[in-house]
């Protein structure tokens, strides 16, 4: 029931002049504007990486991407053996 209507917009631009004064109301706009642009376009890049690991989660789930299998056994000997270090006195 408390909406804001013309005549409270009204006093607080009244109250804004009032505060910044009227050379400074273009910047805030265009800040605010900035803002607001900013916002949707961070909002849209987190829609889009949202979507990329639900796809990426639903081709695991499926067995289709190879590229998280893990490898086999064979030929893994230089992988999984220590790295021995030689110290020369």
């Amino acid at each position: 029931m408390m909406g804001i209507g013309f005549p409270e917009l009204m006093i607080i631009l009244v109250i804004i002049m009032i505060i910044f004064g009227a050379g400074k109301l273009p910047e805030i706009g265009s800040a605010f504007g900035n803002s607001i642009k900013n916002f949707k376009k961070s909002m849209k890049e987190a829609e889009e990486l949202q979507e990329a690991a639900n796809l990426e989660s639903s081709a695991i789930e499926e067995g289709t991407d190879n590229s998280a299998a893990e490898p086999s056994e064979e030929g893994t000997t230089e992988d999984t053996a220590p790295a021995q270090e030689t110290n020369e006195k």
